[in-house]
C-alpha cells in the first residue's frame, strides 16, 4: 500500500474507533467532555508546534481580520460537531452518528452545487435523489428526521467548505481554532470546578488521563489524514472515508448492540447504494479522464 493511502487508512481508523474512547469517560458530562478536548487539544498541538519550530505562520494571520473570522467559524462549526458526535456516542446513538458520516461525502457535493457553484453530473444527481430518499424513509420510521445524522453531516460539510478555502495547513489550522475556543472552555472549565461542578479533577487516576488524553487523540488522526491527503488522488481518499462510519457502525451493532431493525437496514441501504454510484462514477472518471500534458 502506498504510504499516503496508509496514512489516510489510518487516521479513518482512529475516527472509526472514537466511540470506544468516548465510552471510557461516559459518566462526565458532554458539554464538559467538548471542553476538555478543546484544551487538550491546543496543549498537544503547541507542544507539536514548538518541537517543530513551526510558528512563521502566527504573525500574520494574527494581523489579518478576515483569516481570523474565517476561522472563528471554522471552530464553532468544528465545536458543534463534536458536541453532537459526543453526546450521541454517550446516550446511545452510535448507528445514527456513523449515518451522518456516511452522507456527509453527499453533503459535500450539495455545498459545492449551492456554494461554490460547481456543475454536478447526472450520476450524482441520482446518488442524492437516492440518498434523499433514504434519510426520508428513516425519517417517516422514526417519526422524525435523523437529526444527530443530519447535524453530523452539516456542520462537518460546512467546515471543510471553509477549510477548503482556508490559507493554513491541517495543523496550523487546528491550533488557531482551538486557541480560538480555549479562552471559552477555559472559562467554564475554571467556573465549573470553582462551584465544584466538574468532574476533573476525578477520584479516579483513570478518568483523569482519558480526558488528558483527548488532545492526542483529537490531533494524530488530523496529522495523518493531511499527510496522506498530500499523497494520493481525492478518488482514493473519497473512497478511504467510509472506513470510519463503518467502522463506527460495527462497533455500534456488536459491541454496544444498538437496535437496528430491518426496516431501518432499507434507509441505510439506499444510502449506501447513493455512495456506491457516487464512488464509482468518481473512481470511472479518474480512470478514464488524460492527465494534464506538461510541457
Amino acid at each position: 500500500m502506498p504510504i499516503g493511502a496508509l496514512y489516510a487508512a489510518l487516521a479513518f481508523a482512529l475516527w472509526g474507533i472514537f466511540p470506544l474512547y468516548f465510552r471510557q469517560i461516559a459518566s462526565v458530562p458532554s458539554g464538559e467532555i467538548l471542553v476538555h478536548r478543546i484544551v487538550w487539544s491546543l496543549v498537544f498541538v503547541l507542544v507539536v508546534l514548538t518541537l517543530r519550530r513551526q510558528w512563521a505562520w502566527v504573525r500574520p494571520v494574527l494581523r489579518s481580520p478576515k483569516v481570523l473570522l474565517a476561522f472563528a467559524a471554522s471552530a464553532v462549526l468544528l465545536s458543534v460537531n463534536w458536541l453532537t458526535y459526543i453526546w450521541a456516542v454517550n446516550h446511545g446513538h452510535v448507528i445514527e452518528a456513523s449515518l451522518g458520516y456516511f452522507i456527509n461525502p453527499l453533503v459535500n457535493v450539495l455545498l459545492g452545487y449551492t456554494v461554490l457553484h460547481e456543475r454536478l453530473r447526472p450520476v450524482q444527481w441520482l446518488a442524492l435523489g437516492i440518498a434523499a430518499a433514504g434519510v426520508l424513509w428513516l425519517a417517516v420510521l422514526a417519526g422524525h428526521p435523523p437529526w444527530i445524522a443530519l447535524a453530523l453531516a452539516a456542520s462537518f460539510g460546512a467546515y471543510g467548505l471553509l477549510r477548503k478555502v482556508a490559507t493554513l495547513g491541517a495543523l496550523e489550522g487546528l491550533t488557531l481554532e482551538t486557541l480560538l475556543l480555549a479562552p471559552i472552555a477555559i472559562a467554564v472549565l475554571g467556573f465549573w470546578m470553582w462551584h465544584g461542578t466538574s468532574v476533573f479533577p476525578a477520584p479516579e487516576a483513570g478518568t483523569n488521563l482519558w480526558l488528558i488524553a483527548a488532545g492526542p487523540i483529537t490531533a494524530i488522526p488530523l496529522l495523518l489524514f493531511a499527510a496522506g491527503a498530500r499523497q494520493i488522488s481525492l478518488t482514493t481518499l473519497g473512497l478511504l472515508q467510509y472506513i470510519g462510519p463503518t467502522i463506527q457502525l460495527a462497533i455500534g451493532l456488536w459491541i454496544f448492540h444498538e437496535p437496528f431493525s430491518a426496516k431501518r437496514l432499507m434507509g441505510f441501504a439506499l444510502i449506501w447504494t447513493a455512495l456506491a454510484l457516487y464512488s464509482a462514477e468518481g473512481w470511472w472518471r479518474s480512470r478514464t479522464t488524460p492527465a494534464p500534458q506538461t510541457a
